[in-house]
């Protein structure tokens, strides 16, 4: 069979995928449709995997790893070339459900993120992260502008009190949301915007009116506040928030977020060309860890509750 090919070069153009990423791409989907044993092999996957509905990533994605090696191709681009045949029966689900299709394409959009990442990380068109794609084919993770939003539980084991008085209770529903890496600056008006419109989709779940938010990310480790530039949205992004718990880890396990390839140099080795990346290589020269946070919010519609 054909491989959506029409599909996936226009998905590729819309997004203005890296040039490298293109070539090696096509290459691959053009060997998907030359060799009918490859290209068997490459449909079961995609066919077990999405029908009746997305379900087995794990097991996905090794069959995906046999197939690379079986035919000589790079892992992390094979786990990229079977998303990227997943996607055009996501659109179909995403049209046959009514879904906003600014949603799907906002949604979408994280493919390319993560092929950055790879391109940056690994210097290979591909991605190092295929299974978190699992929740966008499941239709449960959704992009509302800036950010992406899922419905969760909270599982701490202890009762968290807002500033307001509110208390949210272990096992409580809250709406993660998640911060791909698209460029975006996070400014008050694009953070607010995306608030808006992810409130408007998950108001019904929380009878008060008032929508809990929560994240966790390296970008909210509080003491962010004791060597980031303060004009750094980072820091304004951090302040939305209510802090339930965080941690420190020895060295910098995120590292690669800030440095891409070059985060396993020494530190006085790491690059300074950008505000973030000289702050936090002067921070780790100085022998401070790295760390993240998990925190939270209460949202009317409007703006943040206090």
């Amino acid at each position: 069979m054909k491989h959506n090919t029409e599909f996936i070069q226009s998905f590729m153009a819309r997004y203005s995928y890296p040039e490298e990423a293109v070539t090696e791409f096509t290459r691959i989907e053009k060997r998907l449709d030359s060799e009918a044993a490859f290209g068997a092999d490459m449909d079961k996957i995609v066919e077990d995997y999405m029908f009746p509905e997305a379900d087995g990533m794990h097991e996905a994605l090794e069959a995906v790893k046999a197939l690379s090696e079986k035919y000589g191709e790079n892992e992390y681009t094979m786990d990229f070339i079977f998303i990227l045949n997943c996607v055009p029966i996501l659109k179909e689900r995403y049209d046959k459900a009514g879904i906003d299709e600014k949603i799907f394409w906002d949604s979408a959009d994280d493919l390319r993120c993560k092929l950055i990442e790879c391109i940056d990380c690994e210097e290979v068109p591909g991605t190092f992260v295929a299974g978190w794609n699992d929740g966008f084919f499941k239709m449960t993770r959704f992009a509302y502008g800036r950010f992406q939003y899922e419905v969760c539980t909270y599982n701490w084991e202890n009762d968290f009190t807002f500033s307001c008085g509110k208390v949210m209770h272990p096992g409580d529903t809250y709406i993660n949301f998640h911060i791909p890496s698209s460029g975006i600056p996070l400014t008050d008006e694009v953070r607010l915007a995306s608030y808006k419109e992810a409130y408007k989709h998950y108001k019904h779940l929380f009878p008060d009116g008032n929508v809990i938010f929560g994240c966790g990310s390296w970008l909210l480790y509080p003491r962010h506040r004791e060597f980031l530039p303060k004009h750094l949205n980072i820091l304004k992004f951090m302040d939305d928030f209510e802090v339930v718990g965080s941690a420190e880890k020895e060295g910098f396990p995120n590292g690669w977020r800030v440095f891409g390839k070059d985060s396993d140099l020494p530190y006085d080795q790491l690059p300074r060309d950008t505000t973030l990346r000289k702050a936090y290589a002067d921070w780790l020269i100085a022998g401070n860890p790295g760390g993240d946070a998990f925190c939270v919010f209460l949202f009317d519609g409007e703006k943040i509750v206090r």
